[in-house]
């Protein structure tokens, strides 16, 4: 039996040689496009939900990036800033600014899948 492959045993695991990994890439809203002049929503600081994440926003923001609409009075602009309201987070609707930090625009957010954290994951060999 020297030229067969090893069976497997109960209680072993056997690994091909091509393991799945994990990459994580910054997810960010490649239009180019200045928002600066557009809207956002300004609240009270409030922490990343993700476990071990220190980021705190002090805007609605998506991804770790401040989502900005083109329209002030925007219908998805509006529902996220009641939805900040209700969640006591004490919501403004400001003309953004680019020292507010980095970007993006609420619908090329929607394209993307609404990731909802700085790191998206994606399994890839490794």
């Amino acid at each position: 039996m020297s030229g067969e492959s090893p069976q497997p045993e109960r209680g072993t695991v056997l690994f091909e040689e091509e393991e799945l990994g994990v990459d994580e890439e910054l997810w960010t809203d490649d239009s180019d496009t200045d928002h600066a002049g557009w809207f956002c929503v300004a609240t009270s600081p409030f922490p990343c939900p993700a476990e071990g994440c220190t980021f705190v926003a002090e805007h609605m923001t998506a991804a770790h990036l401040i989502l900005v609409w083109e329209e002030r009075d925007d219908p998805n602009l509006l529902r996220h800033a009641q939805r900040a309201k209700e969640a006591g987070r004490n919501p403004r609707v400001v003309t953004y600014e680019e020292s507010f930090g980095p970007s993006a625009s609420y619908y090329a957010w929607e394209a993307a899948g609404r990731p909802v954290h700085g790191i998206r994951r994606r399994a890839s060999c490794t």
